[in-house]
């Protein structure tokens, strides 16, 4: 035994790396190693032979172990304070400078939106942007026949053959927010729902994943002449202008009776959108009074209450403010892009400051 130890002590000592200790390790205590072997001695024994050999034998290899363990520890300490002896860092040094981070266009459009809205008195809502297609889609009064429906504009989750859970989908809008804040609110009600969603569809004005603000207003009196006022107001103080044009088409959405497409007049000189002038119509959201059967869905009376919605594009309405003519822009990360129209940090949108840079 006292052989063994100081054998592989010394060797342990000795060791200048891992990769010896390593080989001490395996030749000690390894499958056959020195130590191991005569472990495997022990069932040969008699039982006086075994009391005393077997604790002897069971101290060396927890001795062993330790020292290995040590050793090994050894070694990391002196590396690392070679290391600190080779690198070293003069902290009187100045600092560099760092460029300031932006904010995304989107962001900052979504927040002159909440700003102008909830100056208006409309809270934010949210939800999850997987839902069920009753949420998505029956809720909404959109038949099951309806062209958005089909997989080739909405993805569908998968499910797993013999799932008879309801599809779930990623939503096409964020109007399901609509009909959980009416289920968990009731009415009156007053929100904007602003948030990513998603759609089968890719080009210069099309992301399969974008961004909408949708409005919704619920009360007893409500009327088509509150969603004329409420969106001149509101273009009036996202595009900074005094006076606005509004044209009114009558349109057809499944959620809303009597539905309308919303224009504003507008001019472009030298590619430049001004607002409020010129002669040219320019689509900007769709809006109408809600359906009385979407309201039923959500749990509200529609024989006491009624109310409005509406829905634009966030990132639509940011390109046109903005001049940034290519939507796919918005998500390709360009740290080029990101500087030449981003936003400063502390360039908070507010109505009496000012919504933009």
């Amino acid at each position: 035994m006292d052989d063994l130890r100081q054998k592989y002590l010394s060797a342990i000592a000795n060791a200048a790396d891992e990769a010896a200790i390593e080989e001490v390790r395996v030749n000690a205590l390894g499958k056959k190693g020195e130590i191991s072997l005569r472990m495997r001695e022990l069932g040969g024994m008699s039982a006086e032979e075994r009391m005393t050999a077997g604790p002897a034998l069971n101290a060396l290899k927890d001795e062993i172990n330790s020292a290995l363990a040590a050793r090994k520890a050894g070694l990391a300490d002196a590396a690392l304070d070679a290391r600190l002896r080779g690198e070293w860092l003069d902290v009187t040094l100045p600092g560099r400078n760092r460029r300031q981070g932006t904010i995304h266009p989107i962001s900052q459009v979504t927040e002159e939106v909440t700003a102008i809205f909830a100056d208006m008195g409309f809270a934010v809502a949210e939800g999850p942007q997987i839902d069920s297609d009753w949420y998505n889609f029956d809720a909404l009064n959109i038949p099951g026949h309806h062209p958005a429906r089909a997989e080739m504009d909405t993805f569908y989750m998968h499910r797993a053959p013999g799932d008879n859970r309801p599809p779930h989908v990623l939503r096409t809008h964020t109007s399901p927010v609509q009909i959980r804040t009416m289920e968990a609110q009731g009415a009156p009600i007053r929100i904007i729902a602003p948030g990513r969603v998603y759609r089968a569809d890719y080009d210069q004005t099309h992301t399969p994943m974008f961004h909408q603000v949708e409005g919704l207003a619920i009360d007893k009196d409500i009327s088509m002449a509150n969603l004329k006022w409420c969106l001149e107001e509101f273009v009036k103080a996202y595009f900074e202008v005094d006076n606005v044009d509004l044209r009114f088409r009558a349109s057809h959405f499944p959620f809303t009776e009597p539905s309308a497409e919303v224009d504003i007049r507008c001019s472009w000189e030298d590619g430049t959108l001004k607002v409020g002038e010129g002669d040219s119509w320019l689509e900007i959201l769709g809006s109408g009074m809600v359906h009385p059967k979407v309201l039923q869905n959500a749990g509200v009376d529609p024989t006491q209450w009624q109310g409005f919605a509406f829905g634009m594009g966030i990132d639509r309405i940011a390109m046109l403010k903005y001049g940034i003519p290519d939507l796919r822009a918005f998500f390709d990360s360009d740290l080029r892009w990101l500087r030449h129209y981003g936003f400063a940090s502390l360039d908070v949108p507010t109505l009496h400051g000012g919504l933009s840079r």
